[in-house]
């Protein structure tokens, strides 16, 4: 269904990097979290040019829209453009503030058991795979396993961003990953299938089986259809929060480094009343975000 916000007169700068200027229809509850959302901060030296697409996408630009939304807690996930450098990572974290802002990290099976201990101590809380497109990955999925050995006694997890076809191509090496599997973006299922993507009926599977958790976000990113109304999209969030609505998360994806035309933050969010409604809200919002991340 299309969802509409509301103006508002006390926010007159819109957010950057973030269509409209308006608040959402949706009361986020106290404590609410924003489980994923990138952080590009020009101090720090990025793998590539930084061009037009990196501009405004530091800590205080973020806290406009954390603001607008009425959102608490925040979990910043590494941006490939740093690699494996996490110092913007861990930057960002300390200026949102310690106690309500967690990590996900980037790295490579060479990393130290020190620095592990490191990262752990200042919030992170996870692994980071973005596999999507091979072209510009930093890790690849022969990482993944040696690294989730590591990490599993840190209690954190492995994040896989991976396309419906990946996830179901690598179905079967999902079972010698110890810790908990966190996928992005609802596993990026094909949107003409949406529901029968192979990759749903994986994801399900280890939902079932208590050991994934699946990530609300980039309905942009999963939908063929009017992106005002994210109709295919909506269908896929719903079937995951009624099979598990005990492992869902919520996320922005701000700053949408992939959109050219930038989403309107306030609508994906007021998404969040067809996806989860009821009781099941405060769990994606709150609850879920408190145990994964342990805030």
């Amino acid at each position: 269904m299309a969802v509409t916000t509301v103006p508002s007169p006390d926010l007159p700068e819109a957010s950057p990097n973030s269509a409209g200027n308006s608040l959402p229809r949706l009361k986020a509850p106290a404590d609410a979290c924003d489980a994923h959302l990138h952080i590009v901060d020009g101090r720090f030296p990025l793998l590539g040019p930084a061009g037009a697409r990196y501009q405004r996408m530091a800590a205080a630009d973020y806290r406009l829209l954390q603001r607008r939304l009425g959102l608490t807690r925040a979990v910043l996930v590494q941006h490939k453009a740093f690699g494996t450098d996490n110092s913007c990572l861990l930057d960002a974290m300390l200026q949102l503030g310690a106690s309500v802002t967690r990590g996900i990290a980037v790295a490579h099976p060479e990393v130290s058991d020190q620095e592990l201990r490191r990262l752990d101590a200042a919030g992170v809380r996870g692994l980071r795979f973005s596999l999507w497109n091979p072209l510009d990955a930093v890790t690849t999925m022969e990482m993944v396993v040696p690294l989730a050995r590591r990490i599993h006694e840190l209690g954190w997890h492995v994040q896989l961003h991976m396309s419906g076809e990946q996830i179901a191509a690598h179905a079967s090496q999902f079972k010698a990953i110890p810790c908990p599997i966190v996928f992005d973006h609802m596993g990026r299922p094909d949107p003409l299938r949406g529901t029968a993507d192979p990759a749903f009926a994986v994801i399900l599977q280890l939902l079932d089986q208590g050991r994934a958790w699946v990530k609300l976000s980039g309905a942009y990113l999963n939908t063929a259809a009017d992106a005002r109304v994210y109709a295919d999209a909506s269908a896929v969030a719903r079937a995951y929060v009624q099979a598990a609505p005990q492992f869902m998360l919520w996320g922005s994806d701000w700053p949408h480094v992939t959109e050219s035309e930038k989403p309107d933050d306030a609508v994906l969010f007021d998404l969040l009343s067809d996806w989860a409604p009821g009781a099941a809200l405060a769990d994606v919002l709150v609850h879920n975000p408190a145990r994964l991340y342990r805030f």
